[in-house]
């Protein structure tokens, strides 16, 4: 669309389109959808959402036509055996048909009216017109032949054939795998669509040739398939695993394994293969786009789509089969395994040396950093090989270190709960591995090259110890917005605890910090289940304390010193609770009420708060801000500070959000309501083996049905809980505390573990998917894919925006600013202050100042 008339043509064929007659199927005005655009922005600019909306209600037999026609014509071009040519079956002509269609289906997509006619239209069988000719019969006598009505030689008749969708999807993948469209021409290649690995990798050694040009097709191709899987973005999260997207269980469910593997390798490779660190002039990205980049995210995003999908069962038969993700769980070659971790590495180790460049923003920073941390931890889930190789090849520790920096660099972004929740399900996934936990003892290294988000300070340790600092500090910088995460860090350190040796006294610290925390009156009578977390941190001592007594020297000086907490909890009662409560708040009150407060409350002398008579919690719980830190004395259990700041960092469910299992919404915007992974009680070695053959640790069943058997969770409180007696006599006899008040019995650390504390079975707390958790990691996924659309800039062009999409909230936030990385903007910027200022001279409004408010808003998605 090289000139204005061309464009004007284009656009009152669109406006053609909204007019309540019907236009034949054969009227030549349907050539120009695929005629007259140049590019993907010609599409997307003049094909506004009005004029979508606009047809889609007034005249939907016309939409129907359209895309009858558009889908008629791709699949002609697909079986053309010119195709691509310039003259008889031209590539802009594919592309065109591929551009309209990504551009309309997420308008039907969001209309609930048209979801009956969607499914009949895309996706059940057709009744296609055929001619059939009729065998005249053969004359014997002719005496025998009357004069009778002439019989036709033709005649109509229809058969059967299988749903557009199907065809459309088949048709979409070949062309992702066609000669000169989307593959270099070769001389052995024999047929034009050829399932050939587009780049060196997982299941090939060799690197294909490409072009600028067969990339770009690629990405069109991907957004097109990415369009029609996007149905999930306009249903809420609790129904998206039962009832599913037919366009994605068509192609998971591909029994063809050429094909499958074709594609899950193709889009493998091009996402791990990208190398943003490559020689470049610095801020050469800031000059031009790289369309190697809208490539790759796509073919990440689509990936994720395939293997994430728990395919809905359908009442008849056994279950599908997730085909893209069987076959990511047999790779074994360890040559792959190599490719796959250095791949992901390479891209999350990209922010932090962006950050560390001398030149600020000389270096572009991946878009898709999210999306590899969920392939890696969709990998490690479903191929148990890849897990353990990246556990016994100390790969683990990267990864750790890595996926620390991301839980922790995003703790204050609320945009990115989500991704912090995944994070930490990460590390509890690899901590059920036992050598992940034995390999933890080895002295932490390139402590000095960390950035500073996760760089600790005069830090000097193990992988453990650097583990247990992380997760104190994420627990208690969240300031409970994290509290939907607590069990699973807790599982995490329970997992890992029955192998730690020579646990430093920084760790050693937090742990105890922790307990002084967890154990607090504030917080066990806060929610009704709080006291589970607590009992998950009992666990992990007593694992530690029977397990590796006499390599935890430290710890158990540690568990001494705090000695007084541990038996205040064992005579805890309501009373008792409640009296401290309010000692606390009175002392706060006077503190406030104080001429001159000081920053803190003034500290009076350690043995003086010890000798004070108070009730059976008389052990006052120290705050976690106040116990001496790293640098000084390790003492724990005897500061006389209040523990109001404590109940504010770690405040509980009921005190600040609802619970984590309340039914899902179509909102993501409440973090506090999502349905994460189920944690379950921890299994004994012996009973893991007891579970089915082959089946692994994080099995992801087709089945939709509750997996919350066994579950060990926070339960749903109620804003007015009121603890009483009777509850809490219900489970304060049930915490471990046998092992640590046996310990206790003596007067002194002993040298050896006590007789008749025998170590307990090592236990693996491991935790199941449920549809409602499902719900939400297909949400966090798409999340993913809307956010990275909605600015058009770089090779997007923002597919659902606009839309009313129901999965998650959408909100709108005021743009940035101008800067030297957008330099666009400060020219637009002087621009509109200089058009406002002549239009103000004038006494009249200010022109396109409507314009300018819309596009100064910009659009975020919140807690993907």
């Amino acid at each position: 669309m090289g000139n204005s008339d061309s464009k004007l043509v284009f656009k009152q064929g669109i406006f053609k389109l909204s007019e309540p007659e019907s236009i034949p199927a054969d009227d030549p005005y349907w050539r120009g959808f695929w005629e007259l655009p140049e590019s993907t922005e010609d599409v997307f600019s003049l094909f506004s959402p009005v004029d979508v909306r606009r047809a889609r209600d007034s005249s939907l037999p016309n939409i129907e036509s359209l895309i009858l026609a558009l889908t008629s014509r791709l699949f002609t071009l697909r079986h053309h055996r010119s195709f691509p040519d310039p003259e008889v079956a031209l590539e802009k002509h594919a592309l065109n048909c591929v551009r309209v269609l990504t551009r309309i289906l997420p308008f039907l997509y969001e209309a609930d009216r048209l979801e009956i006619w969607e499914d009949t239209f895309f996706w059940k069988k057709r009744k296609r017109r055929v001619k059939a000719r009729i065998a005249k019969p053969e004359v014997l006598f002719d005496e025998s032949q009357k004069e009778e009505e002439p019989q036709p030689e033709d005649e109509e008749r229809f058969e059967e054939v299988r749903p557009l969708g199907e065809e459309l999807v088949d048709t979409l993948i070949d062309l992702l795998f066609c000669i000169g469209f989307t593959l270099p021409f070769t001389e052995r290649s024999r047929t034009r669509v050829t399932y050939a690995i587009w780049g060196k990798g997982v299941g090939c050694n060799t690197s294909m040739s490409s072009s600028k040009e067969l990339e770009s097709n690629r990405t069109e191709i991907l957004r097109l398939l990415l369009t029609l899987s996007s149905k999930s973005l306009y249903m809420p999260a609790h129904i998206l695993p039962t009832r599913g997207v037919k366009a994605v269980t068509y192609i998971t469910t591909c029994p063809d394994k050429q094909l499958v593997l074709s594609l899950l390798c193709s889009q493998l490779n091009t996402a791990l293969n990208y190398n943003p660190a490559s020689w470049r002039v610095p801020y050469d990205h800031v000059v031009y786009k790289d369309p190697k980049q809208t490539l790759v995210s796509y073919c990440l995003q689509f990936l994720l789509v395939l293997i994430l999908y728990p395919i809905p069962e359908g009442g008849r038969g056994p279950p599908l089969k997730n085909y893209f993700r069987h076959f990511l769980g047999r790779l074994h070659r360890p040559q792959d395994f190599e490719f796959l971790a250095d791949g992901m590495a390479r891209t999350l180790n990209q922010p932090l040396q962006v950050t560390s460049s001398y030149l600020p923003g000389s270096q572009k920073s991946l878009k898709w950093a999210s999306e590899m941390i969920m392939l890696f931890w969709e990998t490690l889930q479903c191929n148990k090989r890849f897990r353990s190789f990246i556990i016994d090849t100390d790969r683990g520790h990267e990864f750790m270190t890595l996926i620390l920096f991301y839980a922790t660099e995003y703790k204050t972004d609320t945009s990115k709960q989500g991704v912090i929740r995944m994070c930490v399900f990460v590390l509890q996934t690899l901590s059920t591995e036992p050598n992940f936990g034995k390999l933890l003892n080895q002295e932490f290294e390139s402590q000095d090259n960390l950035p500073a988000t996760i760089k600790l300070n005069d830090f000097s340790g193990t992988y453990a110890d650097f583990l247990i600092i992380s997760i104190h500090n994420l627990i208690i910088s969240s300031r409970g917005k994290l509290d939907a995460i607590y069990p699973s860090l807790l599982a995490t350190i329970n997992n890992i605890a029955p192998y730690l040796e020579q646990l430093g006294p920084q760790a050693s610290l937090k742990l105890l910090q922790l307990f002084a925390s967890m154990s607090s009156p504030s917080f066990l009578l806060a929610n009704e289940t709080n006291y589970s977390l607590l009992q998950s941190l009992l666990e992990s001592m007593n694992a530690i304390i029977e397990h590796q007594y006499s390599s935890n020297w430290t710890f158990i000086q540690g568990v001494f010193k705090s000695r007084k907490l541990f038996e205040a909890l064992r005579v805890f009662t309501l009373e008792s609770g409640q009296r401290e409560i309010e000692r606390v708040k009175q002392r706060s009150k006077e503190a406030a009420e104080a001429t001159n407060p000081p920053v803190s409350p003034t500290r009076t002398s350690r043995n003086s708060s010890v000798d004070s008579t108070r009730s059976p919690l008389s052990a006052r719980i120290p705050t976690l801000s106040d116990v001496p830190e790293e640098g000084g004395a390790f003492t724990i259990g005897d500061d006389d500070e209040s523990d109001e700041d404590e109940q504010e960092m770690l405040r509980t469910p009921s005190q600040s959000s609802p619970s984590t299992h309340n039914s899902r919404t179509a909102s993501i915007s409440s973090s506090p309501e999502e349905p994460l992974p189920t944690q379950l009680r921890g299994m004994s070695e012996k009973a893991r083996g007891k579970m089915p053959a082959g089946q692994p640790s994080f099995s992801r069943q087709n089945s939709t049905t509750s997996l919350n058997n066994h579950a060990a969770t926070i339960s749903s409180p109620t804003s007015g809980f009121d603890p009483t007696a009777l509850w809490i006599d219900s489970w304060l006899p049930t915490l471990p505390l046998h092992t640590i008040l046996t310990l206790l019995s003596s007067p002194s650390p002993p040298k050896e573990l006590p007789p008749g504390l025998d170590p307990s079975p090592q236990r693996v707390h491991l935790f199941e998917w449920t549809p409602l958790s499902l719900g939400w990691y297909e949400s966090l996924l798409w999340g993913f894919i809307f956010a990275s659309e909605m600015v058009v800039q770089k090779g997007t062009v923002g597919v659902w925006n606009g839309t009313a999409v129901r999965l998650f909230k959408v909100e709108t936030v005021a743009a940035i600013g101008p800067s030297l990385m957008k330099p666009m903007g400060a020219v637009d910027a002087v621009g509109s202050r200089l058009v406002n200022g002549v239009a103000s001279l004038g006494g009249g409004p200010r022109v396109g100042s409507e314009e300018r408010e819309g596009t100064a808003r910009g659009m975020s998605v919140r807690d993907v």
